[in-house]
């Protein structure tokens, strides 16, 4: 009998890990796979389990305008809840990421809605992926005066603003 262990009681310990737990060894592994030199926090609240990555160079797990995390985050989800949709969301952030990426967006939301506004005519925004398109969507419904929508096939979806209908 081999002293090595086999892949039922690998998937069985991992059964046995909290959430919590589970994301931080994921995390942990991906960034440790990917050569950084990070610290990992897994934090939980209502409804949220939030992983922060914190290190020098995080660009590379950040991925281009956010690709890595966000896939990272995908896959997260899964893992930490394979048996399908869950009430808590995973959210994976790396050195502030996500806050900086939201406040560039209520940036282009506000722009966008500026010109709505001004000329009486829809304005379409960049494609973008479902999670930046809900905090564009939730931050101009709190600002008013106009209304979103989004049109197009992913990953080619995006959201158009046009001026309320009053």
């Amino acid at each position: 009998m081999s002293d090595e262990p086999n892949a039922e009681a690998l998937s069985s310990d991992e059964e046995e890990l909290e959430p919590a737990e589970l994301l931080e060894e994921l995390l942990e592994e991906i960034t440790a796979g990917l050569g950084l030199e990070v610290e990992v926090e897994v934090e939980e609240s209502e409804g949220l389990l939030r992983g922060q990555i914190k290190g020098e160079d995080v660009g590379l797990f950040i991925g281009r305008r956010g690709q890595t995390i966000d896939a990272v985050q995908h896959l997260a989800q899964r893992i930490v809840f394979p048996e399908g949709p869950s009430s808590v969301r995973v959210e994976i952030d790396a050195d502030g990421y996500r806050e900086r990426r939201a406040e560039l967006l209520r940036e282009d939301a506000d722009d966008a809605a500026e010109e709505a506004l001004r000329d009486g005519r829809s304005v379409a925004l960049e494609p973008m992926p479902p999670s930046e398109r809900r905090i564009v969507h939730e931050y101009l419904r709190e600002r008013g005066g106009v209304d979103t929508h989004s049109e197009g096939e992913e990953p080619k979806r995006f959201l158009v603003v046009s001026p309320a209908d009053d």
